[in-house]
């Protein structure tokens, strides 16, 4: 029987364009994502790197515009479903499972997030979870078995009555290596809104 639910954030409940960064990182003339790009993006979504060194570093590698780059970086986040929410509240109010958020983000997308949606929605959206675990403040990131771990051990969970929701297959993959089980969602065929359709929940 599911007791916890743990949520990713990004084409869960925010929808994205995963390819938009790359497009508008290509106009300023980033043409090609080396090893070196990734690890600094890995970096700052964990937090070991401040917003000014992570916009510094890809000024002074490539000569762009912070103002230009920043815009590129969020090019990626696109809108946020309300019947999304309305279900995520209803779900809370609802006291039959606990909530938790799991996300690999940065503090630039959860800034661009607080200023599009405004910070009472935001905070409605957040509220809405037992706990909102970002990879930038807890400093580990998704598929590292740690964060599970974490999350599992932080509040006592059992991985057979847990179920994670990610839009990333590497991320539920590891997610079952531990035992939780998994809905690796298509943001494009399927909505979050139908979870409690879901055999899991059904038996």
């Amino acid at each position: 029987m599911i007791k916890n639910i743990i949520f990713d954030f990004g084409d869960v409940f925010i929808n994205l364009d995963k390819k938009a960064t790359y497009k508008e990182l290509y106009k300023l003339g980033v043409e090609e994502i080396s090893e070196k790009m990734i690890q600094v993006y890995y970096d700052y979504e964990m937090g070991l790197i401040s917003t000014k060194e992570f916009v510094g570093y890809f000024h002074n590698e490539f000569k762009i515009d912070k103002e230009n780059l920043v815009k590129a970086w969020n090019a990626i986040l696109l809108d946020f479903p309300l019947d999304r929410l309305k279900f995520l509240k209803e779900l809370a109010a609802s006291n039959n499972y606990r909530l938790f958020l799991l996300s690999n983000t940065n503090d630039l997308h959860i800034s661009w997030i607080q200023n599009n949606w405004g910070m009472n929605l935001y905070q409605e959206f957040k509220n809405s979870f037992e706990q909102f675990y970002l990879s930038h403040e807890i400093h580990m990131r998704k598929p590292n078995s740690d964060i599970y771990e974490f999350v599992l051990n932080e509040n006592k969970l059992v991985p057979e009555q847990t179920i994670f929701i990610d839009d990333t297959l590497d991320n539920t993959a590891a997610a079952e290596k531990l035992g939780i089980k998994t809905w690796t969602i298509d943001r494009v065929k399927e909505n979050v809104i139908d979870l409690l359709k879901r055999e899991e929940f059904l038996v």
